[in-house]
């Protein structure tokens, strides 16, 4: 797959089939429009490609809201290359772009600079200043401008639209399985082991402390069934997401519990992926009850059939 930052960087022989959006969490809906690109670009000799914006849009319109994204930049490369996309580019959303109407978005982007033949855009998209590019728009210029269109249906899943933002809800709400569900996938975050206070090993269960990217989203405090990528070999693990009330912590951190293993991982990169909700976060009366808990967990972990 190849990735491009600006337009002028690319060139091709081929013509385009091309979507464009956020794509936050390239979930099951999402996929469902990268096949059927797939599809009509073998079909019609056409390369496939994805049109997205890096940063999201929304911190540039709205600098101070607290936005967490499914997926981190590398992440959403790396999903997009899986499921077979030719290109994509990463759009900066500048001042020039966020102030093309739909109608210059069409002409003077997707035809004079990217060579589109055929363009697929999900049930509720629409682009442009003041989100004047509709589907209805791109029908009247497609006759003129010589591509065809295409409006993807909605996925669902038990009779319920699959959007990011309900997955961000799944996740807050610590329903772990709905989340993976619409995902297609098991939701991950990655991070480097850093040193933390340490408590964990004097009570036999030592943690490896996750440094997280700081626009990724983590699902709801408390505590949940992982799988862990360590160095390429896979663990299970408990992990927390919260404050360690119990021994009177301040500061959010995320802490993982790697059944089996034994070794210093400290500065390494490793990727959790969430697989079921434990419980919420709890501030135990003493470390006698936390161990007990802990290793209530742990047996549940153990008989969680990955």
């Amino acid at each position: 797959m190849k990735v491009f930052k600006n337009f002028t960087d690319y060139s091709s022989q081929k013509p385009l089939a091309l979507s464009l959006g956020m794509f936050d969490g390239v979930h099951l809906g999402h996929k469902s429009i990268i096949d059927e690109l797939i599809k009509i670009g073998s079909e019609n000799n056409l390369e496939t490609a994805v049109l997205t914006f890096w940063p999201h849009p929304r911190f540039v319109f709205n600098p101070n809201e607290d936005l967490k994204l499914l997926n981190t930049l590398d992440e959403k490369k790396s999903l997009m290359e899986k499921y077979g996309i030719n290109n994509l580019f990463l759009k900066e959303f500048d001042d020039e772009f966020r102030n093309l109407t739909g109608e210059e978005f069409v002409r003077q982007i997707l035809i004079e600079k990217l060579n589109i033949k055929y363009l697929i855009i999900g049930y509720d998209h629409s682009f442009g200043k003041n989100k004047s590019g509709n589907f209805e728009l791109l029908q009247k210029l497609s006759k003129e401008l010589d591509f065809e269109v295409e409006q993807m249906e909605a996925i669902n899943i038990h009779e319920n639209n699959i959007s990011s933002t309900k997955i961000r809800n799944a996740l807050l709400a610590g329903n772990i399985k709905a989340a993976n569900e619409m995902l297609g996938y098991s939701y991950s975050v990655s991070g480097t082991v850093a040193h933390g206070k340490k408590i964990g090993r004097t009570i036999g269960y030592p943690t490896a402390n996750i440094e997280t990217d700081s626009i990724k989203l983590l699902p709801k405090k408390g505590a949940y069934i992982v799988e862990v990528n360590v160095k390429g070999e896979q663990y299970k693990g408990m992990l927390s997401v919260g404050t360690n009330p119990t021994v009177n912590g301040e500061k959010l951190t995320v802490e993982v519990y790697i059944l089996d293993f034994e070794g210093d991982i400290y500065d390494e990169n490793i990727t959790v992926k969430f697989r079921d909700f434990l419980h919420d976060e709890i501030k135990f009366e003493g470390l006698e009850k936390l161990i007990e808990r802990l290793d209530e967990d742990k047996r549940l972990t153990e008989e969680f059939n990955f």
